[in-house]
């Protein structure tokens, strides 16, 4: 029985250790791990829906909180204005969730672009979603605010062929970015004041 007590207590030592370890290395770790995250993942998807800005807008970037999920906000500078945000929001799409960045004119509430960031769809067709620059430039100039549809469900999206399930996606996470967007707008003018 002794023996049954001394192994339990080392277990839940050395398990108690690890798992100050792994939580150490964890918050260690949160930062670079963020920062390769915006370079490798959104950054690209950001630059080219922000073409054309005079400024970096991945280093350009402040967080607003909406309840209680954190949303990260891009910025981008437009002929010395800083009048472009961009957002990043989910859709479900055939295989997983598709991250989708989209970028809006503060000024008009239009859209002047949309980016897929993440995605598991099928390569050459739902992952058309990310690599066929036609599809994300439907969206350029659609109002955020209205529900943003493909065809066949009454909108004025082409669905890419062979994939509507992530055309869906991609509609329903820009449609998501509306809403979201409508509620933090307030917020997010009072903080583009800071970058003028």
């Amino acid at each position: 029985m002794k023996e049954m007590i001394k192994m339990v207590v080392v277990l839940t030592i050395l398990s108690s250790f690890s798992g100050g370890l792994l939580a150490k290395l964890k918050d260690g770790t949160k930062d670079r791990i963020e920062m390769q995250e915006l370079e490798l993942v959104k950054g690209p998807a950001v630059r080219s829906i922000m073409e054309g800005a005079t400024n970096d807008p991945v280093s350009d970037r402040f967080k607003i909180t909406d309840g209680d999920v954190e949303h990260s906000i891009f910025v981008g500078v437009f002929e010395s204005e800083p009048s472009v945000v961009a957002l990043e929001t989910f859709g479900s799409g055939y295989g997983d969730k598709v991250g989708v960045m989209i970028a809006v004119n503060v000024n008009d509430d239009k859209i002047v672009g949309l980016g897929v960031t993440t995605h598991k769809e099928t390569p050459g067709l739902g992952g058309n979603a990310k690599d066929d620059p036609s599809f994300g430039a439907q969206f350029k100039g659609l109002t955020l605010g209205e529900p943003i549809k493909v065809t066949k469900d009454g909108g004025n999206i082409n669905a890419i062929g062979g994939a509507t399930i992530t055309s869906r996606g991609v509609c329903s996470a820009a449609t998501q970015a509306g809403t979201i967007y409508k509620n933090i707008k307030p917020q997010v003018v009072a903080k583009l004041k800071d970058f003028k």
